[in-house]
């Protein structure tokens, strides 16, 4: 139901033809004319798409999930059907899609996109919103929310307003399988309205936490955790996930940071700098303070021959898939990531650490030929003088599983002597194993009380 388009909208053209040729014989244009705006029917999806409304699924998506339905809908002739496939569906891992409409509409007369949902099951739908256009997404919004297998009405707050005179992405959703299997939801009246009952905005940034950082200069950071937070009028709260440019970003020394409109931090200078933000006229919750230690001395840079390495992480080689950098496994892991940018040389910073790991199993890596595994690392501050720091390597063995039965380990021993505070060690690790052919896993411990809680990782590859 790609380019949907209505025979009318020609008509119109036409007409708009005669009546501009008549009007020209009687009057000249004068200077006093406007321009025709946007149109600001907030109208969506009320028994048929209104407009002329794009479909775009998203890659690896079930490419037919969406259609429309005359038999389920909560009012009129017809709804909106999506089906979510099963795990392992050779058609699609997950369904999802964007509905974008040119050249966009003007949503400022209203405060919250709305529609009446109901599932096939009580399933989560991932996420869902508006702003989505595969372009700039300047102005995307998203949330999840929890369907029931009843007719329901659903509202997702404009954050501000204002900002969407020329909105083109009018609805996005992406949808994955419940416990596995797929299922069917519907969706009806979608719409933009002006409630009027959307009361104490509370926006905040950083999840509504005041983060401390040191940093260097050329480092950029993103703010993360944009939110803004509406009471819907019936005293429940509903949050949304936001871009950055609905918020003024405020950087309170731009001689140390500046913070641009995409919400990138820039360390400029040395020096300390907080970073705040408001959200129409809102301060929002949550900050970003930076101690600036100035010029960062970067990890030297590799020289072996590409050839004889498998780089998990490292800007000078072409990297392997890695699964994550920071496996949070609950409940006993309190590691946080808090990895920078320095003039493009990617860091991986590890604090609040005891323990974190670097997993690489889709594929395994084959590291039968490889002698070494090299890792940079650097501590800022001072050096625990009780350093414990223990480096271990698994094979996940033939089922190529983690804790399959199978699994083979090396571990690896580093102490306050084999560091200086604020500058990078090079760890060059022989590998012992017998079998290192599904190598999956990299994990990095502080052990016998060792009180290291900030680190920093570079180049982290297997050689021969």
């Amino acid at each position: 139901m790609k380019n949907i388009r209505f025979n009318y909208i020609k008509m119109s053209v036409l007409f708009g033809l005669i009546l501009s040729l008549f009007l020209s014989c009687e009057r000249d244009i004068t200077d006093e004319a406007e321009v025709a705006g946007f149109s600001t029917n907030g109208d969506v999806f009320i028994d048929g798409f209104t407009g002329g409304l794009d479909y775009f699924p998203f890659a690896g998506s079930y490419l037919e999930a969406f259609t429309v339905d005359t038999e389920t809908k909560y009012a009129g002739s017809a709804s909106m059907r999506f089906n979510v496939p099963n795990v392992g569906d050779p058609l699609g891992a997950f369904a999802g899609a964007i509905f974008r409409l040119e050249p966009g509409r003007d949503l400022t007369g209203y405060d919250a996109l709305t529609f009446w949902a109901k599932g096939t099951r009580s399933g989560r739908i991932n996420e869902i919103g508006f702003g989505q256009d595969f372009e700039e997404n300047k102005y995307l919004v998203t949330t999840d929310l929890q369907l029931t297998t009843y007719w329901r009405k659903y509202i997702i707050p404009l954050p501000d307003a204002s900002k969407l005179t020329q909105e083109r992405g009018m609805f996005w959703y992406a949808e994955g399988p419940e416990n596995g299997e797929g299922y069917s939801f519907w969706i009806d009246e979608l719409q933009y309205e002006r409630l009027g009952t959307l009361g104490q905005p509370r926006p905040s940034i950083f999840g509504g936490s005041d983060i401390n950082a040191d940093s260097f200069i050329g480092v950029t950071t993103p703010i993360t955790g944009l939110r803004q937070t509406f009471n819907l009028g019936s005293g429940i709260d509903q949050t949304v996930n936001v871009a950055p440019s609905y918020f003024e970003f405020i950087s309170s020394n731009t001689s140390v940071a500046t913070v641009n409109e995409a919400g990138i931090i820039t360390i400029v200078g040395a020096g300390a700098a907080v970073i705040t933000a408001n959200l129409n006229g809102v301060e929002a919750a949550g900050s970003f303070t930076v101690n600036s230690l100035g010029e960062f001395e970067l990890a030297p840079i590799p020289t072996r021959d590409p050839n004889n390495v498998t780089s998990i992480f490292s800007d000078t080689y072409n990297n392997v898939p890695v699964d994550f950098f920071n496996g949070f496994w609950e409940p006993f892991q309190t590691t946080l990531s808090a990895d920078f940018v320095v003039n493009g040389n990617n860091i991986l910073n590890y604090t609040n650490f005891n323990f974190v790991g670097n997993q690489f199993s889709n594929p395994t890596v084959d590291a039968t030929v490889k002698s070494n595994l090299h890792i940079n690392m650097y501590i800022p501050g001072n050096i625990p003088p009780n350093l414990s720091f223990l480096i271990t390597l698994v094979d996940f063995g033939l089922d190529q599983v983690d804790g399959g039965g199978d699994d083979s380990r090396q571990q690896v021993f580093f102490n306050a002597s084999n560091f200086v505070a604020n500058e990078w060690a090079t760890l060059e690790i022989p590998i012992t194993l017998a079998t290192r052919n599904n190598m999956g896993l990299i994990i990095y411990e502080n052990i016998n009380g060792s009180p290291l809680s900030n680190f920093y990782l570079d180049n982290i590859y297997f050689y021969n």
